[in-house]
């Protein structure tokens, strides 16, 4: 007698597919989900502004350290730079002239002077970078170290901020020590900024 073996088939393959074991999310249908992609997408571009925000913090924290190495050079009053001309003989140039010194060897600079120069010179004086690096030095002149900083005032305002920041350059007793100070001290306030950013940023988590 013959004895016959049946091996079963390790996959039967009229089974249907075993189900998946990845653990599936419902989503919210209708109105609940519109509303929560809505709000994906807010939390998305509130993100992205506060990322851009403290890239520009990092940009400007390292534009008051060249600053203070500009002073750090050589530092003046009552002008914003001093520079060499064509015949090597020191010039100097006020706000109004600032365009004069493009291309010239810089000599020295005052406190807003040194901003404007460590941010690439006078053509680039009206650019955000510069604003927001004299945002931080006026803060640190005449705002507590820890409160928040004020951005983009009204152009008037910003106006009399760079006078106050020149009139205190000017200041008989002054030197270049408490001006490269002022700028140590605004490079804390972009640190303190860039925390007090980084905290609102909301990371999402996985459930």
């Amino acid at each position: 007698m013959t004895l016959e073996f049946r091996v079963p088939h390790d996959v039967d393959t009229d089974a249907s597919p075993a189900p998946s074991t990845r653990p599936v999310t419902p989503g919210r249908a209708g109105l609940r989900g519109l509303r929560d992609r809505i709000a994906a997408r807010r939390a998305a571009a509130r993100d992205r502004r506060l990322v851009a925000h403290l890239h520009e913090l990092d940009d400007a924290q390292r534009l008051l350290t060249n600053a203070r190495g500009v002073v750090e050079r050589g530092w003046i009053q009552h002008s914003w730079f001093a520079y060499l001309d064509e015949h090597g003989r020191v010039r100097k140039a006020s706000s109004a002239a600032a365009m004069d010194v493009q291309g010239r060897p810089l000599v020295a600079a005052c406190l807003v002077g040194a901003v404007v120069s460590a941010a690439g010179g006078p053509q680039v004086v009206h650019s955000q970078q510069v604003q927001r690096a004299l945002d931080l030095v006026w803060h640190a002149l005449a705002a507590d170290e820890g409160q928040p900083v004020v951005w983009c005032p009204a152009p008037d305002v910003r106006t009399a901020r760079v006078r106050d920041l020149t009139s205190w350059n000017d200041g008989p007793s002054r030197d270049a020590a408490e001006v490269a100070s002022l700028l140590l001290t605004a490079e804390r306030v972009a640190v303190h900024e860039t925390r007090r950013v980084a905290a609102r940023r909301v990371v999402p988590t996985s459930t």
